[in-house]
């Protein structure tokens, strides 16, 4: 696995941080590295860790601050932090380094396409300064592949020397196409990227940002389905969460809801009919309770629906709404054997991912931007920040975008969320 992150060459500056007005910095250098595993049965001397760059401010830089031009562009589904990040990169751009042209792209990658006529707007401080307490992004979003060229093109008419992208697995790879374009043109650009997934699916970062909101907000609506289900007798609340690939949000939501009965996620499949079936389990725990609540992430089930031949703008495979699904099921279930029974459905999705980011994602997103700063001022391109084993790293772009991390099946997660629910861990 490659992890060496690109250089763009010279880095011929002397950072402006080391004369930061009393301000004590410690500039790192790419030797200082963080452990890729740092659980083993077996160490061999023989063959070098792999390692994973340490983030954070360098004290040469590849380009002059008063002559440095950035840009940022926000792409993908809302989460909650995208305004907080937008803040801190341009903070940190103008406060720090005295880059004072920082450019924000309307609507995701669209806004780098002269035909849909967006005009990029000049982000300064004072026009940010507030923006963290309002969800969404100022700059909006988009989803959908655009022509690498064309965005390049701008990025060099306009003078761009860096580019942040925000976004998720999409966006990156988008990222990691734009790099590549400026390399084959020759030109010295620095593209960076920050991982943006509110299913926290990134590959080799602790938790992406959001994601802490995410499932906080998640928690509430737990709650309320709590509250739903035993309201009324033989009522079910049934609540589907954000999470495509990969289960998270639903499990810790679980966790911390804690009056949870069956969750459902996309890494463990399960069937409906059958004596160890869900139905039945579902029967049983509503027989012994008079209630019962479901958290289902939006891509689990999928084995119960046909294969689907038809992909959204960014690319994704179309998946079956499973939500309105289950409530189809578990109501025709309970009428076929004459059981009075009621099912409360609830899909919070939208109104989870546009709140504004929750104190703890507030500080991981100005970690998160400052250490973006610091790397593509250093000439990183080619790569994104993330946090790994509680350090601040660089990755290649290419190390992050071949796969999407998930809930292991075997895991300490699933384990848990087992134990808590107390569902049977097959549902066959």
């Amino acid at each position: 696995m490659d992890t060496n992150i690109q250089n763009l060459g010279p880095c011929p500056f002397v950072s402006p941080l080391k004369h930061s007005g009393g301000i004590e910095v410690r500039f790192r250098s790419d030797e200082e590295r963080v452990l890729l595993q740092h659980l083993t049965t077996q160490i061999d001397s023989s063959v070098p860790p792999t390692s994973l760059e340490l983030a954070g401010p360098r004290e040469y830089l590849a380009f002059d601050p008063a002559k440095t031009t950035a840009a940022i562009v926000t792409c993908g589904g809302l989460c909650p932090g995208l305004n907080d990040i937008i803040r801190g990169i341009v903070t940190q751009c103008h406060t720090r380094y005295g880059v004072t042209r920082t450019y924000g792209f309307k609507f995701g990658y669209q806004g780098l396409i002269s035909r849909y006529g967006f005009q990029p707007m000049l982000l300064r401080p004072e026009s940010v300064a507030q923006i963290h307490n309002f969800g969404g992004s100022i700059l909006g979003t988009s989803r959908g592949q655009q022509d690498i060229g064309e965005m390049v093109d701008l990025l060099e008419e306009m003078k761009i020397d860096i580019f942040f992208v925000v976004g998720g697995d999409g966006t990156l790879r988008g990222a990691a196409a734009i790099s590549e374009e400026c390399r084959k043109r020759g030109l010295r650009k620095a593209v960076v990227g920050i991982p943006k997934t509110i299913d926290n699916d990134i590959m080799f970062i602790d938790k992406s940002f959001g994601f802490e909101t995410a499932f906080a907000m998640a928690v509430q609506s737990v709650r309320s389905a709590y509250v739903e289900a035993t309201g009324a007798m033989n009522c079910i609340g049934l609540l589907k969460l954000m999470g495509r690939d990969s289960g998270f949000i639903a499990c810790y939501a679980a966790l911390a809801g804690s009056n949870v009965d069956f969750v459902l996620i996309p890494e463990v499949d399960f069937q409906l009919e059958g004596s160890s079936g869900l139905l039945e389990a579902l029967h049983y725990r509503v027989a012994k309770r008079k209630s019962a609540v479901l958290v289902v992430a939006e891509g689990a089930g999928q084995n119960l629906f046909p294969p689907s031949e038809t992909t959204d703008p960014s690319g994704n495979k179309r998946y079956g709404d499973i939500g309105t699904f289950l409530r189809d099921k578990i109501n025709a279930s309970f009428e076929t054997r004459r059981i009075p029974a009621t099912v409360r459905y609830i899909d919070p999705s939208y109104i989870i991912r546009s709140v504004p980011a929750n104190p703890q994602d507030n500080v991981y997103c100005s970690q998160l931007a400052q250490n973006a700063v610091h790397a593509a001022m250093a000439g990183k391109t080619s790569m994104i920040v993330g946090r790994w084993h509680g350090a601040f790293v660089h990755l290649p772009l290419d190390m992050v975008t071949h796969g999407r991390r998930k809930v292991d099946p075997h895991g300490e997660l699933w384990n848990a969320v087992l134990e808590s629910t107390g569902q049977p861990s097959r549902l066959y």
